[in-house]
Formats: structure tokens, C-alpha cells, sequence
């Protein structure tokens, strides 16, 4: 039988038209949500990226803003436009587009956000209070994915869920999240052996590896739940995914398409964060 279909566009709308009335209601009591995006150089990917989130604020009636910054930019400029962003009552949420320049440490740019306002749920404190189960920002794309696995009403706790993929980014809040919510969590890597052995095992299988279709059926349990984080280019220059979608499509129980699956969410989840950023300071206020 084959799989159905994770649509992360269908999701997404349902949980934006939720937000579209939470920034109607608080615009009302005269806090617009706002997201200051920061851009440097002139990446394509990263330019797309930015563009298709100020676009998703706006539709919800959010405040968008994009500052850009040369290539070259010193990075103690950079750090002072973001404590500028940090002390501003109008920005609820400050993202800066990485990849970063290499003269630019990434680590210091996470740091210097506050932490109230990092809604890319990287900066330490956050990823710290993720860990120990606390009230805080998700990071977004691992956010998404259990909110697809939510809506789709699909069973976490007592699963076996495997993570192919460590980054500080996906791979390990995405596992520590699915441990969050019960589930007995593998984490694999590019050093593990006999990967195949361990991702057979999966009943939620999330691949966060950055290779081209790696993941094909022999890699897959019967009716697994099948989450493909990846964003890449195949032999023909199409977008596809870390795991062989048709290859999987009839082993799996369920699986995200790419693109289209977990995509969307990873933009709906910077959105919920940040709202969630300006319910807080209007909380904070009465």
C-alpha cells in the first residue's frame, strides 16, 4: 500500500490562518509583530530564502524588515545592528541569514540575539531550556516536524525514532524534541556503521543529512513514518530530498514530499515563534 502523504503546505495554512487572527488580535491592543531579518552579502539561496519569509509576513499582517550588509562587513558592525534590533520595542523576533561570511563568527552572532527574541531557537540559553523540557523558542525546522507529526495525529511516545544527521540546526534538537515528547531516540551519523541496520528499526525515521536521495527503501521499515528534512539537487538539477521519494513512497506508512513537506513548516514555525515573542511582551505589559 502506498504512503500517505505529509503536506506540509496544507499544515502550514491551516496553523498561518491561526496565526493571521492571533496578529490581528494583538495589533488591536497596539503590538504589531515584527521580524528583522538580516542579510549578508549576496548569497541567491539566502536571498530566496529572506524573500519568501518577509513575504510570509507580511500575509499574516506582521512587520517585515530587511537590513542587508555588504560581504565585507566588519562583524563588530554587524554585532552592534543586532543590539540596536535587541533594544527596539517594535522588533519581536531578529533572525540573521546564515551562512555567514567566513571573517564572521556564527557563534558570536547566536550569542549576541537576545534571547527573547532569538525565534531561530539557536542561542544557547534556549537550546539549553529546549533540552531540559522548559517553556522557550523551538528551533524551526525540528519544530515543524513535530507539529506535522501532530496535526497528522501520529503517535510519538514509545516510538522509535532515528535521526540520521547531527547538526546543532536539525539533526540534534530534532532528536531531543522527540525525546521531549517520549519517543526512544537514535541518533546516526557519517561514522556510523551498517547505518541501514539502525534506520530499519525506525518507526519515525527523520533524515537530516544533506545527501541527494542516500535514503532508498532498503534503508526503511515496513510503514514508517518517513520525515525528509533534506534540500538538495539532483543529477538533473531538481530539487529533491536526502531520501529516494519513489524508492520509499511504497515501503513507507508515511512521508513528506520535498518540496512541499517539511519546507513550509520550517517558515509557519519562524512566524509562530515570533508571535509568540510579542504575546509575551504583551503579557509581560498587563
Amino acid at each position: 500500500m502506498p504512503a500517505t502523504i505529509i503536506d506540509g503546505k496544507e499544515i502550514s495554512k491551516h496553523i498561518r490562518a491561526e496565526l493571521e487572527q492571533e496578529v490581528a488580535k494583538l495589533t488591536a491592543e497596539g503590538i504589531k509583530p515584527g521580524l528583522a531579518v538580516i542579510l549578508v552579502g549576496n548569497n541567491q539561496a539566502s536571498r530566496t530564502y529572506v524573500t519568501s519569509k518577509q513575504k510570509s509576513c507580511r500575509a499574516i499582517g506582521m512587520h517585515s524588515e530587511l537590513i542587508e550588509l555588504p560581504e565585507d562587513v566588519e562583524e563588530q558592525v554587524l554585532l552592534n545592528e543586532i543590539e540596536t534590533l535587541n533594544n527596539r520595542d517594535d522588533i519581536h523576533g531578529i533572525l540573521v541569514q546564515l551562512p555567514l561570511p567566513v571573517h564572521i563568527s556564527e557563534t558570536k552572532v547566536i550569542e549576541t540575539i537576545s534571547p527573547n527574541k532569538d525565534v531561530d531557537g539557536f542561542h544557547p540559553v534556549n537550546i539549553g531550556k529546549m533540552m531540559t523540557g522548559q517553556d522557550t523558542f523551538l528551533p524551526c525546522t525540528p519544530f515543524g516536524v513535530l507539529q506535522m507529526l501532530k496535526y497528522m495525529e501520529l503517535k510519538v511516545a514509545g516510538k522509535h525514532a532515528v535521526i540520521v544527521g547531527r547538526s546543532n540546526i536539525v539533526g540534534k534538537p530534532a532528536g531531543q524534541l522527540l525525546l521531549n515528547e517520549n519517543a526512544t531516540v537514535t541518533y546516526c551519523h557519517s561514522k556510523t556503521p551498517d547505518l541501514a541496520s539502525y534506520t530499519r528499526e525506525a518507526d519515525i525515521l527523520v533524515a537530516a543529512v544533506g545527501r541527494a536521495k542516500m535514503i532508498t527503501a532498503e534503508y526503511v521499515k515496513e510503514g514508517a513514518v518517513v520525515i525528509d528534512v533534506g534540500m538538495n539537487r539532483d543529477e538533473h538539477g531538481k530539487l529533491c530530498g536526502d531520501v529516494d521519494y519513489n524508492d520509499v513512497f511504497d515501503k513507507a506508512g508515511y512521508i513528506t514530499p520535498v518540496p512541499g513537506g517539511v519546507g513550509p513548516m520550517t517558515i509557519t514555525m519562524l512566524l509562530f515563534n515570533t508571535v509568540k515573542s510579542a504575546q509575551k511582551l504583551l503579557a509581560n505589559r498587563k
